[in-house]
């Protein structure tokens, strides 16, 4: 009889533990279909039209991402195994390995799988040239034979095949994400490219997901991290796998460029302060959205406005004189992004001059039949001034009848995370967009997901790997994975079986035994409808 294991978050009075038997489920979380559903259609972007043209397309798919993705990539012990694998005879052996992780992180209950597309772009390319070689042979001991590196020479991935779950799929622990099948000497050579290419990738997109999940489903999030990334790989990645952990556009243009992420972005607090006052503006024209008129002189267009809040006896308690510089900077920005005016409003002061500034400015706009696209908010108390931002906004829109001006968009940004967010939702806000950078795309919380690669079958024999930590135990044989869900269409639990064992039979009822270092503890049932095969579909 299977043992059956429950994810020990979801049901605390049922422990998690690591024998090896030939069956383990692990619960799954309502979230975890909603971060799957938006991750789908994000990652056919990224990843169908690369196994597309590996299918239909005579084999051939780009290279890597980053062209520092070779064979190379790799642990020096991954050599010197291949070369003893090699000096056995051995290297030919059918081998299996799963790649696979250990614990959710962030100390959460689910992880979104990423990195699939650059794995693929990988094993696809995978070919050692003569300058690598060389350098090989350089810091391999000398007593390594010739033959070797003639075999390295013709060393290629076409023998290896490679079974996946879907990116951008949710998954649990000790599931495979990966499974690699072809000769051992090759495919212990995959083994530290392919971690290194997943470990970030599902970390960062299981962050951004994380924080889709605390703003809502109705907030838009940006990804502003490039300045404070790891460096430029870690910049690109993390923009890629935030949008597909659920963030609706990026800053990073080169990102943009290569994966077709939406971008913004509009002005920093430099363009604001550059200003000195509104007679640096040389060419004051603004021809209407319609194309039909011309304003001639749109800055004073925007000073009618600032004197008609002062003359309003609902707003010029509000304010007294705004800052003319930073009226300058919003005006010149207008004039030269009319259809997407969006104003950082914080340099100087909020409410007594930023946001009456950009009210001035977005009117004027209005009255040329453009739309202001709203505000962003970079320090202070985000939450107060949000909603005395709103108040202005509707306020404006009573006293001038300028309908929709109160629900002009505000974006909010200043190193926020998932505890910022959640406080902010505690306290109240009008924030429509987030702007998240720092924590983000660092994982600051986290510094890696702790991706594994371990041996599990050769030669058609299980192996399995043994520690006095049972964590660290492996689970031997190739498995195979499903999803079953229940009557209402949630996902209930995931089942992991060996790759020989008939699959699950959909039953009324499921009994689950929970066992805690190999000794049976607690039993519970499920109401099972269906189920879905949701792993190790085969892509190479």
């Amino acid at each position: 009889m299977p043992l059956f294991f429950l994810h020990p978050h979801v049901v605390p009075s049922l422990s998690l533990s690591l024998p090896p038997p030939s069956l383990y489920i692990y619960i799954s979380v309502c979230i975890a279909e909603y971060i799957s559903s938006r991750a789908e259609g994000k990652k056919e972007k990224m990843v169908e039209k690369v196994i597309a043209k590996w299918n239909c397309s005579g084999r051939v798919v780009e290279g890597p991402t980053n062209p520092m993705v070779t064979p190379l990539l790799t642990d020096l012990y991954q050599f010197t195994m291949a070369y003893a694998y090699w000096k056995a005879n051995k290297h030919q052996e059918r081998a299996v390995f799963d790649l696979y992780f250990r614990k959710n992180p962030f100390g959460g209950e689910y992880t979104v799988f990423a990195g699939l597309e650059e794995c693929i772009r990988l094993i696809a390319n995978f070919k050692f040239t003569e300058d690598e070689i060389s350098f090989i042979r350089e810091i391999l001991p000398g007593s390594c034979e010739d033959g070797f590196f003639d075999y390295l020479r013709g060393l290629d991935c076409s023998e290896v095949q490679v079974y996946a779950i879907a990116e951008g799929s949710v998954v649990f622990p000790k599931v495979p994400l990966l499974r690699i099948e072809g000769p051992i000497a090759v495919a212990q050579l995959l083994e530290t490219p392919l971690v290194n290419l997943v470990n970030f990738a599902s970390l960062v997109a299981t962050n951004a997901a994380r924080h889709r999940f605390v703003a809502g489903k109705s907030k838009q999030l940006l990804e502003f991290g490039l300045r404070r990334a790891q460096g430029p790989d870690g910049g690109i990645s993390a923009s890629k796998y935030c949008y597909l952990g659920g963030f609706d556009a990026t800053s990073n243009v080169a990102a943009g460029k290569l994966f077709g992420i939406p971008l913004r972005g509009t002005h920093s607090h430099a363009f604001v302060s550059s200003y000195m006052s509104p007679d640096e503006i040389i060419d004051k024209s603004l021809q209407s959205a319609d194309g039909s008129s011309s304003c001639e002189d749109f800055v004073s267009l925007v000073q009618t406005w600032i004197n008609k809040f002062q003359l309003s006896n609902s707003l010029r308690g509000i304010f007294g004189e705004t800052n003319q510089s930073e009226l300058a900077a919003f005006t010149s920005y207008a004039l030269a992004f009319p259809r997407s005016f969006l104003a950082l409003v914080d340099t100087y002061d909020v409410m007594r001059s930023g946001i009456p500034n950009f009210c001035a400015v977005a009117l004027a706009l209005n009255d040329l039949g453009y739309k202001a696209v709203g505000i962003r908010l970079d320090s202070g108390d985000l939450a107060y001034l949000s909603c005395e931002a709103r108040k202005f906004f509707s306020a404006v829109e009573k006293e001038f009848g300028v309908p929709g001006f109160g629900k002009t968009g505000i974006t909010a940004s200043n190193d926020l995370n998932e505890e910022t967010l959640d406080a902010l939702n505690k306290q109240g806000h009008e924030v429509d967009s987030y702007g998240i950078g720092t924590y983000l795309v660092t994982c600051y919380a986290q510094a890696a997901l702790g991706c594994v690669f371990k041996l599990v079958e050769i030669n058609n024999q299980p192996r399995i790997k043994l520690s006095e930590d049972v964590s660290k135990v492996s689970i031997p044989c190739k498995k195979r994975s499903y999803r079953l869900y229940g009557r209402e269409g949630y996902p209930l639990v995931d089942i992991m079986t060996g790759g020989n064992e008939p699959s699950p039979k959909v039953v009324h009822q499921l009994m689950i035994l929970s066992v805690k270092f190999f000794t049976c503890s607690n039993l519970c049932y499920l109401s099972m409808d269906f189920l879905v095969r949701c792993s190790m579909c085969s892509i190479l």
